[in-house]
């Protein structure tokens, strides 16, 4: 996923982003924004595990009036938002900000390989399971604006295969299954590093 020429793509980018004042280490954090971020990861986090019980279980359809409820769509996209907050709380809890008129999802992306990934203090898997995330919310959710930020993260243009609203709903739910785990131990694991 992440090959040497993208990453030396992206460590140029970085850098160009830190000359520009897009991105800034500044030696003070401020606490108030790990929070809002780290709060937001975790009602993410709840909204993607709430979704995915209502979606697989047929007694809490009927309890809330939803029979036949799936929200698998909206639980690969929650758990990936909760990655991308606490991607931002890592960020803010080192003091790094992020600025600019770029999406911040790429902004943060970027910033999240430069300052932890390259120094080895993020996995690489943890990596990839973000690069996975998002491309999966991508893929589901059949948003171009989604489409467009995997695209910016690796600065490439490629064609990208639409998604199939003919997927069945066992690989749907297999697939917003998996997206929620993923985020549960992107969230665990960057959570760690934090609290450092």
């Amino acid at each position: 996923m992440l090959d040497e020429k993208k990453i030396e793509e992206l460590k140029k980018r970085v850098k160009r982003f830190i000359d520009e004042g897009t991105i800034k280490k500044e030696r003070e954090k401020e606490q108030k924004h790990v929070e809002f971020f780290l709060n937001n990861a975790q009602k993410s986090l709840d909204a993607a595990e709430l979704l995915f019980k209502v979606s697989t279980r047929q007694d809490l359809q009927e309890a809330t009036g939803h029979k036949d409820f799936d929200g698998s769509l909206w639980v690969v996209n929650a758990s990936y938002y909760s990655m991308f907050y606490v991607g931002r709380a890592l960020l803010e809890s080192e003091g790094i900000k992020l600025k600019g008129e770029l999406s911040i999802h790429v902004l943060a992306f970027d910033a999240l390989v430069y300052y932890f990934y390259l120094t080895n203090k993020l996995q690489k898997k943890f990596v990839e399971d973000f690069i996975q995330a998002r491309e999966e919310a991508s893929e589901i959710l059949g948003q171009e604006k989604a489409e467009e930020l995997i695209e910016a993260y690796f600065y490439e243009r490629k064609k990208r295969r639409e998604f199939t609203y003919e997927m069945g709903a066992t690989a749907m739910t297999s697939k917003a299954q998996t997206s929620l785990e993923r985020a549960k131990m992107f969230n665990t694991e960057l959570r760690k590093i934090i609290e450092v």
